[in-house]
């Protein structure tokens, strides 16, 4: 109990919001490493989900080969890339391994969900003249997009969660806390530093949870008929 005590008293001192090394820069790495490896997540694998689920050909191995990632630690990964010529990016080899731990959410769930759409919507789209372009964006994709942000939502919470190992590279972030804490072998400090990672997490779950209670009926549904 007392180590809550001293982890909140250490959160609650101004002096550790401040500076270079304060909560507030560390929480703006951190958002910022997020936001970049989730975007770049998101270039890669929804067009390829996207794409495959309209062919419905080669979604299935291109799922099985992106989870095969979720077997692989992510710190195994970084550890790894910084024996590489990579290592001497700066945050490349943090970028990278994230991107790689947020690409199998995001593919699968953008494949199932264009895959569950119901085929008879999409044989009349096609009976009514529509291209297969047509058909992706206008009719697969907006029938798919509960099941793609839900992608969306776990790779974001998942990023947050994990980008803590960004500290180990010599990065930013709130991970910075918890490794000083480590360092300086103070156990508040290290608590305060988790509590701020898990929260950050809920927060952003929670955004999705609002943005998808905000987004119109039709978004909501599920798609699948």
């Amino acid at each position: 109990m007392k180590t809550l005590t001293d982890a909140w008293d250490w959160l609650t001192d101004s002096a550790h919001w401040a500076g270079d090394d304060g909560i507030w820069h560390r929480l703006t790495q951190h958002l910022v490493l997020t936001v970049v490896c989730l975007l770049i997540s998101c270039l890669i694998a929804l067009p390829v989900a996207l794409v495959l689920g309209h062919l419905g050909r080669g979604g299935a191995l291109a799922v099985n080969i992106s989870n095969v990632g979720r077997a692989v630690p992510t710190f195994a990964v970084l550890v790894l890339l910084l024996l590489t010529p990579i290592g001497d990016w700066g945050e490349g080899p943090t970028v990278v391994a994230l991107v790689l731990f947020a690409v199998p959410p995001l593919l699968t769930n953008a494949y199932v969900g264009m895959r569950g759409v119901d085929r008879g919507i999409v044989q009349a789209a096609r009976g009514m003249g529509m291209t297969g372009r047509q058909m992706l964006w206008r009719v697969e994709a907006p029938l798919a997009l509960p099941l793609i942000m839900s992608g969306v939502r776990i790779a974001a919470v998942q990023l947050v969660a994990t980008a803590t190992i960004a500290a180990l590279a010599g990065g930013g972030g709130l991970g910075r806390i918890i490794t000083a804490g480590f360092n300086l072998a103070s156990t508040p400090q290290v608590v305060a530093g988790a509590v701020l990672v898990a929260v950050f997490a809920l927060l952003v779950e929670g955004v999705f949870e609002a943005a998808e209670r905000l987004a119109p009926g039709w978004a909501r549904k599920s798609g699948k008929g």
